[in-house]
């Protein structure tokens, strides 16, 4: 069994390239860029030297914009493992957060794709002392005197600063991350204490490296235990994702909750109602639905997928139900950026539904401010996987650390005896009732989403009336019809049935008063959690518009 202890990323990238030399690392699905572990450690040594002959050194800050490709693991070894700090940028950020980043890191160069180099202006490409494009590790450009051939490097400690992870999350305030190479060893190690990885182990990777959970789970844990990881080169489709399962079965996975939601809504369900065997055998023999429907499942995924990592928000009760009736090998984990992510997990063999696990290996967990009634409370935690703090925002730091130097979450949960938390919602989402009762709208939300024909929705308080905003799927509303009179009675008929359901199956206090809908989808984080401070005003003409962040 390995269980080998890394201090820093350097020792993980040595260790890796040595022990698995000559195990395949990276490839696209289609089988090009392909490196083994040997190939992989050359690659970044010999852009490492690149850096360093254009003076770039250990804790210089060095950006990455681009897309999910081997190269981007290539990238961001060759800044960490010599020292250097990397500063990961989702592909979906705007050109004025770009820059922002960019800026507000003092980055000194960059890594970017060819297609999204046009988010940087020229002036600002032009102070880089360096830039790479990803898609084939070539020089895009130099700075003018920069080849000096003066850099240095050293190999990182355990409290050196490996990453700044721009996050805006879902309250809008962006903020830069400091995560340690102690941070992300310590996700290791928690990683495989909670599932430890076989010989030849396969990842499919349809998660942004730019986060923390694809970064740390995804791609250090994979790569420290030798595993082979494949990335894909198109959008993550469902006409993609099948024929890719089949191509190379994959053994592991991450993902966010909406994706098996809408398999299991847009697929599933409708298999079920609309086959009159199933149908039958649902009411007469579910336990033998469940097993034939759960086969389905894993073959489409390949047939080898033993652990199936769910997180980022909240998955539906409902669905979970459905994943553990049908013996499907989900997983369940709950983290944030500032704790490089995990605090909680678990397995496919120990999750329980509605819960998130328990507190993952090395992290200790006290929910503060506890209501003794209720027995829900603020996650606060303490370990080895909690951020150094924010980027040059000393009273920000300062905030989200208790007086004992415990990291405050924001997230309000329960814990039961068995010491498996279940998350309630956001501090932030958290609505103050008539009688002064907490109303959790994620909890109203859930109901919501039960609703055939229903994609997603969000709850928000107006003028002290609880109004539920919802998107349909698409096949639902033919919105070129929205100024006819018998679209609006259709509408009308939708929210009343929507209003009559939610109040039925909710508390008193959690009764929604009006429904609205939204023609656009919601927009959404990285992890796709719905960015709720989009939404708190009521639109007057439109819906937010959309943005890139």
């Amino acid at each position: 069994m390995r269980r080998h202890r890394f201090q820093s990323l350097a020792e993980v990238f040595n260790y890796s390239i040595s022990k698995y030399a000559k195990k395949p690392a990276y490839s696209l699905t289609d089988g090009t860029e392909r490196y083994t572990y040997q190939e992989f450690g050359e690659r970044c040594r010999r852009l490492s030297e690149q850096l360093a002959n254009f003076g770039i050194n250990s804790g210089d800050r060095v950006a990455i914009l681009s897309q999910n490709i081997p190269n981007w693991a290539v990238a961001y070894f060759s800044i960490v493992a010599f020292g250097r700090i990397a500063v990961p940028m989702l592909t979906e950020l705007s050109s004025n957060e770009v820059v922002n980043i960019i800026r507000h890191s003092e980055s000194k160069a960059i890594f970017v794709s060819k297609r999204l180099i046009e988010k940087i202006p020229e002036e600002l490409l032009a102070q880089m002392r360096i830039v790479f494009y990803t898609d084939d590790l070539s020089i895009a450009r130099v700075g003018e005197e920069a080849y000096t051939c003066n850099g240095t490097i050293s190999t990182p400690t355990a409290d050196d600063l490996a990453c700044i992870i721009y996050t805006s999350g879902t309250s809008g305030a962006a903020k830069g991350v400091m995560l340690s190479h102690r941070n992300f060893c310590a996700n290791i190690l928690a990683s495989w204490k909670a599932k430890p990885l076989r010989r030849n182990e396969v990842f499919l990777s349809i998660l942004p490296l730019a986060h923390t959970y694809e970064m740390s789970v995804g791609m250090l844990y994979a790569f420290s235990h030798g595993a082979v990881t494949y990335y894909l080169n198109r959008p993550p489709t469902p006409s993609v994702l099948i024929p890719t399962f089949s191509k190379i079965r994959p053994t592991l996975m991450l993902s966010v909750p909406l994706v098996m939601e809408k398999i299991y809504r847009s697929s599933i369900v409708p298999t079920i109602e609309k086959s009159r065997f199933l149908s039958r055998l649902k009411k007469t023999f579910p336990s033998l639905l469940y097993w034939l429907v759960g086969m389905r499942l894993k073959k489409t995924f390949g047939g080898r997928m033993r652990f199936f990592g769910i997180g980022g928000a909240k998955l539906d009760v409902e669905v979970e139900t459905f994943l553990k009736k049908a013996g499907f090998p989900y997983a369940i984990g709950y983290g944030l950026t500032e704790t490089a992510p995990l605090i909680c997990n678990a397995p496919p063999a120990k999750t329980h539904i509605g819960t998130t696990g328990i507190a993952a290996y090395g992290v200790k967990i006290r929910l503060e401010n506890k209501d003794p009634q209720t027995g829900e409370g603020e996650i606060v935690v303490k370990g080895d996987n909690v951020m150094r703090g924010y980027y040059k925002d000393y009273e920000r730091t300062l905030s989200v650390f208790t007086e004992d130097g415990w990291f405050r979450t924001g997230d309000v949960a329960t814990v039961d005896k068995k010491g498996r938390y279940s998350i309630k919602g956001r501090l932030g989402s958290v609505i103050l009732g008539p009688s002064g009762e907490n109303i959790y709208p994620e909890e109203i939300e859930s109901v919501i989403n039960d609703i055939n024909d229903i994609n997603e929705s969000l709850v928000v308080e107006r003028n002290g009336h609880l109004v539920a905003l919802v998107h349909f799927n698409d096949d639902v509303l033919n919105w070129s019809y929205e100024n006819e009179d018998r679209f609006v009675e259709e509408m009308d008929r939708r929210k009343e049935e929507i209003l009559k359901f939610v109040n039925e199956r909710v508390n008193r206090s959690s009764r929604i008063s009006d429904v609205e809908v939204e023609k656009e989808p919601f927009i959404k984080t990285a992890t796709l959690k719905i960015k709720r401070f989009l939404y708190k005003e009521k639109k007057e003409d439109e819906s937010p518009k959309q943005d890139k962040s």
